[in-house]
């Protein structure tokens, strides 16, 4: 393993390294072996999930010297400048620095003159959402009209900010969350290519906690290599992430179904000595809840999930109480997620949630 960060070194460089964007590799494909080549696409979607890898790489695929195709060369002099991201034709802007209208003018001066060296002179402006209203109707005007050797790849987090006039222009791919089982394999490959040591559970962990970004997960990859000496332990991933076992939360569900109270707050008591993301545990919970409540309508947890191996335990707590509870419970622990950070701190806002289940599990309580 050399000294590159994860997220850089394992950039995708070609459509078919894109994970899990299936439907939209599949359309530019599509219209890269048409030879259909619009000249404004816009790539939306949260961080992390490719908008800007598949923006290079679609510059990269325009502008090889062989040819016009899904897969470049990456060996002509175009593919290499492009990668190494000092092709003169290939201009990138960050919109959310390059807000002022004098910045799009010196753009749009720049756009009559052909390209130098490639086939388009291709402008990738990431967060094209943080661009001021003035800049956008400056855009515009060439937008409505753009000359046959421009190309303009816009990408953003939030589509919604941008003007209909815009939008109402631009080939539009939205780019969803990656899976937790993507994110998951495509780690798992990455860490035996580098012969980097780990646990299963740990990278589970590590690809739930990406929230569907391939890049933070990668990031997070490399703190947990850091700090395990080039090892990634579940229990320093869960100390890193400030995670509690499903173990734990599992235990803690049937503490509450068997209705053993005295022994439901010790764990909280003791739980609270770790450095935990109180939020998240909260959420462990109420994912086993969905999967206890889903118990009663006899679904079988797939073997791939995270729970699978909990499946037996789990669906002894379904048959302990009714649905009526369990959605009860559910509304208890959404709305406590809510007010959690009003409490004088988290771990009485989080026994506080756990107090009212409690007292609806056992009526008697006053």
């Amino acid at each position: 393993m050399n000294n590159l960060i994860l997220s850089l070194k394992y950039r995708p460089q070609s459509l078919d390294k894109v994970v899990g964007q299936k439907y939209i590799v599949m359309a530019i494909k599509n219209s890269l072996d048409m030879k259909y080549i619009n000249h404004i696409w816009l790539f939306s979607g949260s961080y992390g999930v490719g908008k800007t890898s598949i923006a290079r790489i679609l510059a990269k695929s325009l502008n090889c010297k062989i040819k016009i195709s899904y897969k470049p060369c990456r060996k002509c002099v175009n593919c290499i400048k492009i990668e190494k991201n000092n092709f003169i034709d290939v201009i990138e802007i960050d919109g959310a620095s390059k807000t002022k209208i004098e910045d799009i003018k010196d753009l749009l001066d720049n756009i009559k003159y052909l390209p130098i060296i490639g086939r388009f002179k291709i402008y990738i402006i990431d967060e094209v959402h943080m661009l001021s209203k003035y800049s956008f109707n400056a855009l515009l005007k060439i937008l409505e009209n753009p000359p046959s050797h421009i190309i303009f790849i816009l990408a953003t987090t939030d589509p919604q900010k941008i003007p209909e006039t815009v939008l109402s222009r631009c080939l539009h791919f939205y780019l969803n969350k990656i899976s937790n089982y993507e994110i998951n394999k495509s780690i798992v490959k990455i860490l035996k290519k580098e012969k980097i040591i780990f646990e299963k559970k740990a990278i589970l962990s590590l690809s739930n906690f990406a929230n569907g970004s391939m890049r933070d997960a990668l990031n997070l990859t490399d703190q947990a290599i850091i700090l395990g000496k080039k090892k990634i332990l579940n229990s320093n991933v869960n100390k890193m992430l400030g995670l509690i076992d499903i173990e734990n939360s599992l235990i803690l569900l049937e503490y509450i179904f068997y209705k053993k109270y005295e022994k439901t707050i010790n764990l909280i008591k003791n739980i609270s000595t770790k450095n935990i993301n109180w939020n998240l545990f909260i959420y462990d919970i109420i994912n086993i809840i969905h999967q206890i409540y889903l118990c009663k309508f006899n679904i079988i947890i797939k073997k791939n999930h995270k729970y699978y191996i909990y499946y037996d335990r789990i669906k002894n707590l379904s048959n302990l109480t009714s649905l009526e509870e369990i959605k009860l419970y559910y509304k208890i622990l959404i709305k406590g997620t809510k007010n959690l950070y009003l409490a004088p701190n988290l771990y009485i806002g989080f026994e506080m949630i756990i107090l009212e289940i409690l007292t609806i599990n056992n009526k008697n309580i006053i």
